[in-house]
């Protein structure tokens, strides 16, 4: 019986080609901590999960060689969608919610399949949250990774170490195309070093333990604010604009926030409650009040750090004009993918699909444009026009997306001259 870890020709075929568009999804796409991949035993990646699908496919690019999901089983119940997801090599975990009769009848065979890929030493790969939310932070982890990890030990922890290898996804914006990503794997979890001595103790209490370990080493990948914080979205609107957005260097932004939010909680703690609850409430107004005037947090980043001058905006209007024919050369020959994806996303539900989207949208329709496109060339313009048209073509819906954030935050620099004084003096914030 072949198994879902397996080689496969066609997939292995695909899956360069399905990692190069992920990256091209991200104008910067960085790997942290591949080093703590331990190559001794088995692996289980454990990862916050904030934006659906991507997250998998970020995981996937991250490193080389094959690797096992597991997904919530009720993507599973077309056979023909059930079909295609093991191909890819996605296992099904059921819920409480999908029945008992599921999670009793067939759980037990997944985590049979995941316990012989990990024996293979492929990686399994998994979001313990259960399920996707674009929060800066960690919902409780649910227990079939710890399952996994114990089952795997009990048939072969002699043979070779279980490890649990914690994973952290920091997305620059959840809801933007072409934004940033840092995969960030940390310091790996032993669990066969863990589970020595303690064959008698009770399974339930080792399965918390091990919870807390691996929520406190995710939490620490990330830019974490405590779940049960009651003023989450103050804070976080606090560290965007604190914090600023930088697009070069996702990694240092990920620095800066974890930074800002300590600083932030610690204050919490120190200042008398009445103060912080009349700082965030403002905060909250802030935020409101950016958004109706249409104030990006990239330029009030710039006023905070006193980087936001006329001339250089002037200078940004110049680039922009100056780009303008290259825009609208680039937004014709992708008006396929542009108008496709702008159809699904005006019928979207869930925003935390939206990179999702655009990513399934570019991976399908981008390369039949681009040879469609580079065909016509060669057949009816000389060779040179047609490898320069053949290179435009290539990078033209990346320079479409960066050209309409670059003209977004532009227009927000722009609105910010003219409106400032009448937003600084209605809230009296900064």
């Amino acid at each position: 019986m072949r198994k879902i870890q397996d080689d496969n020709v066609l997939y292995s075929l695909i899956k360069p080609y399905v990692d190069h568009h992920t990256r091209r999804s991200f104008i910067r796409y960085k790997v942290l901590g591949r080093e703590n991949i331990p190559t001794d035993g088995a692996c289980v990646f454990g990862s916050n999960h904030c934006n659906t699908l991507m997250d998998a496919m970020v995981l996937l690019a991250a490193t080389k060689g094959k690797k096992v999901f597991i997904a919530r089983g009720d993507i599973f119940k077309n056979p023909t969608t059930a079909n295609i997801l093991k191909w890819i090599r996605i296992l099904p975990i059921f819920r409480m919610r999908d029945g008992i009769g599921a999670v009793r009848d067939k759980n037990g065979d997944t985590i049979s399949q995941a316990v012989d890929v990990l024996h293979d030493e492929v990686p399994l790969c998994l979001f313990p949250e259960a399920t996707h939310r674009t929060k800066h932070s960690l919902r409780p982890l649910s227990k079939g990774i710890f399952h996994i990890a114990l089952e795997a030990n009990r048939q072969f922890g002699k043979e070779k170490p279980i490890y649990i290898v914690p994973v952290g996804l920091e997305y620059g914006d959840y809801f933007r195309f072409r934004s940033t990503v840092v995969v960030s794997f940390g310091k790996p979890i032993n669990v066969t070093e863990y589970l020595k001595g303690r064959e008698n103790d009770n399974e339930a209490v080792i399965i918390n333990e091990l919870k807390a370990l691996l929520t406190q080493r995710m939490s620490e990948l990330i830019s974490f604010i405590p779940d049960d914080d009651e003023d989450y979205e103050a804070i976080w609107e606090t560290i965007k604009v604190r914090a600023g957005r930088n697009r070069r260097d996702p990694v240092m932004q990920l620095l800066n926030n974890k930074k800002t939010i300590a600083e932030i909680l610690d204050i919490k703690k120190e200042k008398p409650k009445e103060l912080m609850d009349q700082f965030f409430d403002k905060a909250i107004r802030w935020e409101q009040c950016r958004k109706k005037e249409k104030i990006s947090v990239t330029t009030l980043s710039r006023v905070m750090k006193g980087k936001l001058r006329t001339w250089k905006t002037l200078l940004r209007t110049l680039l922009m004009l100056v780009g303008l024919p290259f825009f609208v050369a680039a937004a014709t020959v992708t008006s396929p993918i542009w108008i496709v994806a702008y159809f699904i996303l005006k019928n979207l539900k869930d925003k935390a699909f939206r990179n999702t989207v655009n990513f399934g949208v570019e991976l399908v329709l981008h390369p039949l444009i681009t040879a469609t496109g580079m065909t016509l060339l060669f057949c009816m313009a000389p060779w040179e026009i047609a490898v320069i048209g053949s290179v435009f073509l290539y990078f033209s819906y990346v320079y479409f997306c960066d050209y309409c954030e670059f003209l977004r935050i532009l227009m927000s620099d722009w609105r910010w001259f003219f409106k400032r004084k009448k937003i600084l003096t209605s809230l009296y914030l900064f």
